[in-house]
């Protein structure tokens, strides 16, 4: 029998289907402490929760036997994962089934704000009959502007050209062919920005992402716009927000997420032209199921038979190959991230090659940590060797693998080539020693770079003084170079320059960087 432990409430449906289970044991307590959770979890193979129990160092160590954690839910913000990692134990999650509810919720408040609804309701309850004051504007033929195309912002655009909607949409991670399918076209951010009636954010929080709506966008967006937000609090500057709607640069906004939540006096609610919510993207009964029969039988597949849906950990593997295979890995990882960094378009197919002794570990693990490379800091999910294949599976993104036996300049060599629409960028990594990870070759260019840190990547023309210009920029900066590597390539008029720097350039710097007449392009690629 495998015991399962049920530390918040769930839909019953997904609790009947535990216990209609023969092979399956569970236990079912909610509201405790972590004290008290440390002392019941001893036994337990896995444990499901929601958003209320938090598991902690304390309390992995505690549970000896868990081998899963379950998220109801798409956040796990309550679970310490790299502290399950260590002590193996999966955590998954299950990031689809709200998807829907989060879509009509978006819709939801577009409707909304065209026709005032809230307003509205209010002013009946006032006695007041103010037609001619509430007088609203129609959605179809109006241009809804997406920022995110991933699961929900499909749903949105499909929804949205059923209302007869003209829908554009945001988002550098996906192929065009996904656009395509869907009837909806891909835009850069500020031709979004501009030509949208509505705007939708369906984005994760990551860096990247962090304000992407702030004064310059309010700036470039129709007086008429309206700006809705169902993803996460973070995506818009709330202060740039305020101004840009008490100064009528933009006409509304709905808010179902906030910075701080909940978002105590905050002077959004001075405004009578934006639309609050309490954080209600998932909160209606079919998603409230969905979440629940979903991570239940993710739950039971996994005990049953090893396979991890939706994990967002690395699972077990064997100490033989770890060893065998883990620092190959390591460095596909790295170069996966260094071709993210170069590439200015989605990519829309990896190839993975091994050569030499590369060529005798399991090709596949090594290819999807090329993946992952390419994939982390692209999602808000954490990409890791379960997840990773799916996730590029949804961004449009395949995998080609090969492996060969013959030795290419080096005894053992992993090369990556990205392709997207226009162009390829090809990538050559090595094991100095069998262990020292070290970037060999970019595109045709001859190059040793210990990939780790800061790295500045310039394009320039191969004359005398670009290096020293270069260089002046980050020594009156006070950037520090610890290493740097010059490539050039035969009878090419161009050279490229590697630089690990002491810390990452600001927009600033960068772009000083990018001025120097000789340089026709400069990355910045933390690792």
């Amino acid at each position: 029998m495998k015991k399962i432990f049920i530390s918040d409430k769930l839909a019953n449906d997904g609790v009947n289907y535990l216990k209609a289970q023969s092979d399956i044991e569970i236990h079912f307590e909610v509201g405790l402490t972590e004290d008290e959770l440390c002392a019941k979890i001893g036994d337990f193979d896995a444990l499901l929760i929601r958003s209320d129990t938090v598991v902690t160092p304390k309390v992995l160590q505690a549970a000896k036997n868990l081998k899963l954690i379950g998220r109801a839910g798409i956040g796990v913000d309550n679970v310490d994962i790299p502290a399950a990692t260590e002590m193996g134990v999966i955590v998954m999650n299950t990031p689809d089934a709200n998807a829907t509810t989060t879509a009509e919720l978006a819709i939801a408040h577009m409707m909304s704000l065209s026709r005032h609804l809230p307003t509205a309701d209010k002013s009946v309850r006032e006695g007041k009959w103010e037609r001619s004051k509430l007088t609203g504007v129609e959605i179809a033929r109006k241009t809804l502007g997406i920022v995110g195309f991933g699961t929900i912002g499909r749903l949105v655009s499909q929804r949205a050209a059923g209302l007869k909607m003209n829908v554009i949409a945001f988002d550098p991670f996906v192929a065009p062919e996904i656009y395509a399918d869907l009837g909806v076209e891909s835009v850069s951010l500020d031709d979004l920005i501009s030509c949208s009636d509505y705007i939708t954010l369906h984005c994760p929080l990551i860096e990247k992402t962090k304000n992407i709506i702030g004064a310059a966008q309010f700036e470039k967006m129709k007086n008429s716009a309206m700006l809705i937000n169902c993803a996460r609090g973070g995506l818009i500057d709330e202060a740039a927000l305020y101004d840009a709607l008490k100064n009528k640069q933009i006409a509304g906004a709905a808010l179902d997420v906030y910075e701080n939540e909940p978002p105590k006096n905050s002077p959004l609610f001075e405004l009578d032209n934006i639309v609050f919510t309490p954080h209600l993207g998932a909160s209606t009964n079919e998603a409230q199921l969905a979440v629940s029969v979903e991570i239940a039988e993710q739950a039971v597949t996994f005990l049953r038979t090893g396979e991890a849906v939706n994990a967002l950990n690395l699972p077990r593997v064997s100490a033989d190959e770890l060893k065998k295979s883990n620092d190959y890995m390591n460095l596909a990882t790295q170069l996966g991230k260094v071709l993210a960094g170069l590439s200015t378009q989605p990519l829309t197919k990896l190839e993975v090659s091994l050569f030499g002794r590369a060529a005798e570990v399991s090709p596949r693990p090594v290819s999807v940590a090329a993946l992952i490379g390419v994939l982390c800091g692209q999602v808000s999910t954490p990409v890791n060797r379960v997840n990773a294949e799916n996730i590029a599976k949804r961004q449009g993104l395949a995998l080609v693998e090969s492996v060969s036996q013959e030795t290419q300049d080096y005894v053992s060599l992993i090369k990556l080539t990205g392709h997207s629409a226009n162009n390829s960028i090809t990538l050559s990594g090595v094991l100095l020693g069998g262990r020292l990870p070290r970037l060999v070759s970019i595109n045709e260019m001859d190059i040793e770079v210990v990939p780790e840190g800061t790295l500045l990547i310039t394009h320039h023309d191969d004359k005398p003084g670009v290096i020293s210009a270069i260089s002046s920029v980050l020594g009156n900066a006070a950037i520090n170079i610890s290493r740097m590597q010059v490539g050039t390539a035969d009878n090419q008029a161009h050279a490229m320059a590697v630089i690990s720097i002491s810390e990452p350039l600001d927009a600033d710097l960068l772009a000083q960087i990018g001025a120097i007449p000789a340089v026709n392009q400069a990355t910045q690629i933390t690792l």
